[in-house]
This record gives structure tokens, sequence and C-alpha cells, in this order.
């Protein structure tokens, strides 16, 4: 009986940073060997460029900076199995490719057959696929590899078992929406179901940009079960043991690390998000507009549990709309999480630039325009802070208000990172109570009053669009499903209620493409999935 040692690195990269990146994966590597006695190490897809690297790869330079970073691996790393992820140009063409490194040699180079080129992905922008099956000895186990979306579908796996493999490794760069991990395991299942091999699913975990991508690596055996699953959300690496009789192999049952529920995955993956963003771009910490309101609150809690306290400042900005329960319920939060807090008064910003357009504006009735400039008011406010200080301003609306416009271009949507902007308000409320779980760090008050802008008198969320739970379910639909108006009636909403949100999301497009990035936890969000034109005479009907 012959026994494998195989350790699944479950690393955060950063996309172009190749040296960083080629550091980590060394010092893993002679960590696998050394402290965990690894016979094999497996990283993930793109791990040498950091997933995904975009039109960076239509760079000439960067392909080379990457096939050196490669060699740099090759060299630096002995007495161990390697097998690593890198984007390789070869006559002309580049490829999603694989290598399998061992003792200063290359063994194998495998390129990856299927390109997604669906939601955030656009592969086939880059790479050609590949088309032959990547077999090779490891410790005397005939072991085939692929790379992630070569699982999702018949072909790849199935060809490398009819070459001979009995252990299957697919490394990974897949991007986390909410019930991804479900997702993933039952594709493999799927393939382990023809082809009754187990397989070795290595994820990374980073946040990038919009995307966030969290981990939970696993192992399963010939019969479907996963036998080793490792954290989500979190850098990890853990040695799978396997049996090898000469015929089949047999993993040995480790750690099952269990699948958060929803509320516990968004706020990991947010947090994972914001830390990600403000560090890998080399930001003095974060600051956010603070109003007493749902969504601040999350957002600041979030922020501060990614970066700590000392790196995060929150700005009461009242207006003369601000209610007293507004600023009691801001300074208390603050004071919970520990965090900077000051409060700049908007009204002497307001009454000037009321005087600046007094005559402009003569005989006009006070309307949205007003309101618009107090929420431009604190936009200017948090820029200032953010360009003396080298903080990233964080926004704070959530999706149900990007998707419908209810929101002030150049104010409270001024910011660098949008850390709900994919969130619905009925997840906003469920996150907040997730993050009251052990103790009440949102005030109660928060989560129990009825939404308000504050920038009119006694204004409500509400007055102005539908209740959340009707406007959140027709976005649902319509948004992340892409239903026809008739599909919603259907389903029992009523016809002007879907005329008019879908109108409010069809006209406020032009807002959208302004907003700053946010993390991405549906599996259709604004942004890399969801491109609609500005410019647009499509008018959806009933049927």
């Amino acid at each position: 009986m012959t026994r494998l040692r195989c350790a699944l690195a479950q690393l955060n990269y950063m996309v172009g940073d190749i040296d960083g990146n080629v550091d980590k994966i060394v010092a893993a590597a002679q960590r696998a060997r050394d402290e965990l006695g690894a016979d094999a190490v497996v990283f993930t897809e793109l791990a040498v460029s950091g997933y995904p690297p975009d039109d960076l790869l239509l760079r000439q330079d960067f392909l080379d900076a990457c096939r050196r970073g490669l060699e740099s691996i090759r060299r630096s790393v002995s007495g161990i199995e390697v097998v690593v992820g890198f984007p390789e140009r070869c006559e002309g063409r580049i490829y999603n490719s694989a290598a399998v490194l061992r003792d200063g040699r290359i063994k194998l180079i495998y390129r990856k057959h299927h390109l997604p080129n669906y939601g955030v992905f656009d592969e086939k922008r880059y790479f050609q696929p590949g088309d032959a099956p990547g077999l090779f000895l490891l410790g005397g186990i005939p072991v085939g590899l692929s790379v992630c979306e070569d699982i999702w579908h018949p072909g790849p796996v199935e060809q490398c078992v009819r070459a001979g493999a009995r252990l299957v490794i697919n490394l990974n760069a897949s991007p986390f929406h909410i019930g991804k991990v479900a997702e993933r395991e039952a594709a493999v299942h799927a393939r382990i179901a023809v082809a009754e091999v187990p397989v070795i699913y290595v994820n990374q975990i980073c946040g990038h940009d919009e995307l966030v991508f969290d981990g939970a690596s696993f192992v399963m055996d010939r019969r479907g079960e996963v036998v080793s699953r490792l954290p989500e959300f979190e850098e990890a690496m853990d040695v799978v043991e396997f049996e090898w009789d000469g015929e089949r192999v047999t993993p040995v049952k480790g750690p099952v690390d269990p699948v958060d529920d929803e509320s516990a995955s968004i706020a990991k993956a947010v947090v994972l998000a914001i830390r990600d963003y403000t560090r890998k771009n080399r930001f003095d910490g974060v600051v956010l507009g603070l109003s007493g309101g749902i969504d601040s609150s999350v957002v600041l809690t979030l922020a501060t549990e990614a970066l700590g306290a000392d790196q995060v400042e929150a700005v009461m900005m009242p207006s003369r709309f601000t209610a007293e329960m507004s600023l009691e319920d801001a300074r208390a939060l603050a004071d919970n999480l520990g965090v900077k807090y000051r409060v700049i008064p908007i009204e002497p910003a307001f009454q000037s630039f009321l005087g600046l357009l007094e005559g402009e504006f003569a005989g006009r009735p006070w309307d949205v325009t007003e309101e618009n400039i107090q929420a431009r008011c604190r936009g200017i406010i948090l820029m200032a802070i953010s360009n003396k200080f080298g903080r990233l301003v964080l926004s704070t609306g959530n999706k149900s208000e990007m998707s419908v416009g209810y929101a002030t271009l150049y104010g409270d949507m001024a910011g660098g990172f949008s850390p709900l902007k994919d969130v619905l308000k009925g997840k906003v409320y469920a996150l907040a109570e997730y993050l009251n779980r052990g103790r009440e760090v949102i005030p109660r008050r928060v989560i129990t009053r009825p939404p308000s802008a504050e920038l009119a008198p006694d204004q409500k969320d509400e007055d102005s669009l539908p209740p959340y739970s009707i406007l959140d379910a027709i976005l649902e639909m319509y948004v992340e499903r892409d239903c026809s108006i008739g599909e919603m009636i259907d389903a029992g909403f009523e016809e002007h209620m879907v005329l008019r949100v879908v109108n409010m999301v069809d006209r406020n497009e032009y807002k959208r493409r302004q907003a700053p990035p946010g993390v991405r936890i549906t599996r259709r969000a604004f942004g890399r999935d969801r491109r609609y034109p500005i410019t647009n005479g499509f008018r959806p009907g009933k049927r």
C-alpha cells in the first residue's frame, strides 16, 4: 500500500505582484515539505500572476515576468512536487496553464480546455484552449490535471481517466456568490459519478476589485463524499493523505470545515473585500459618512472588523433635517466599535451653495435639487478627508438603492469602494442582526426605525420607493434573473408596481456606470456581471 501526502495551498495572491506571489508560493512549498511532511503541494489557477489579470495578459513584458516567476519557483523548490497555475505564452498563443515542477525540472504543462466566457469571465478574450490530457506520476500514482472550468463540463476529467488517471487535481480561481460552495461540490460530484476517481479541488482566497474568492478547497472521494474541506475566506494549507493499492486511490478522511450560512458568508466576503481592496491599493485606512441609519452602520461595523478600529474613521455630517436619534445612534455605534468619530455639520456649506444659486433658482420651488446639494456637501467633505489623509472613502449605498437610482451622483455615491453595492436592503437588515449576534454593537433603534435619507422634513424611503420587501423581490427577478415583466406579473406582483420598478432600473444605468466598484455577492451583480447600455431604447413589454 502506497501512501501519498498532498498539501492543498489556499492562498491570497495579488494580481500583477508576480514577485510577491512567487515568494508566497516558494515559502508555502517549503513549509509543506519541511513542516507538514507533504510529498506534493497544489496551488491555484494562475497563482503566479494572480487571477484575473485581465488585459495585463496583452502585455508581452507581463507574460515574460510570469515565465520568469515560474522559473524562479522551479529553481527554488526541491524535494516536493509542485503543481501551480501560470499564464503561458507559446508560439504566439496564450494559455491558462498549470505546471508540475520537481527538483528543478518541469515535468508537465497542462493547458486549460474550457474557457469560461459568461458572467464575470471573458477568458476567450485572452486564451486559446488546450486539448491534451494532463497526466503524470505522483508517488507512483497516475494523476490527472485540470483547471477550474474543466471540471464543470464533461470531457477533460474523463479524458484523464481514460489515459489512466486514478486521482484528479483541479486548480481553481472560482469567485464567490451566495451558495457557490454547494454549486462547486455538486459539479465535482457530477464528474465523479462518471469518472469514479477522487478529486482534489484547490481554490484561492482574496478580494480583487469587485470579485471575492472564498477558498473552501476540498477533497472528494470516488463515492462523492467530501472528506476534507478548508475554511472559507481564510488563507489555509492542510495535508490530505491518500492510499494507493495499485488500482484505486482512497483519501483518508480529515477535517471538514463547515459551510457558512448566508449572512455569515456575506459578512466574511465583504470583510475580505474591504481589507484587500484597502491594503492592496495602499490606502491609509478608510473613512465613511455615518448617518445613524442601517446601511452606514453595517458598513462601519464590517470595515472595523476588516481593518481594525485604528484604521477606520466615521464622520457624522448632520443637516437641518437630521433627527436627534440619528446623532445619538451614530455616536453609540462609534463608541461601541472604538473608531475615530467626528461631527462636521453641513449647514454652513449648504447655505453657501443656496446663496450661490439663489439667482439661478429664483421662482423655483424646493425639490430634489436641494436634497442632492446636501448629499454633495457630504461627498466633498469625505473626499477632502480622503485627499488629505490618504484614506479610502467607503460609500454606503445598497443594491436596492443602486438599482433604482435612489442615490446622489457625486454625493452619497462618492467614494472608492462600495461594500454593500450587491446587497439588497432586506439582506442588509439580516447582516445587522448577524453582526449583533454576540452583543448589541449596532443600536437596536437603527434596525427597527423606518429608513430615511433625512434630506427633507419627516422623509421616509417609502415616500419615494415601494416597500423594500416588494422592491427587493422584483429586483431579484428583474436584475438577478433577467425575468420579463410578464413573468413578474405572473409571480403575483401588481403590474403598475413592476412597470414602475423596471422603469427606475432602466433609466438609472448612467448612475450605476459612475458608481465605485463594490463586492459581488450574488450571481448577477452590477459591473462585471450585468452590462447594459446607457443609451437604450428597448422598453420591455408584458409578454
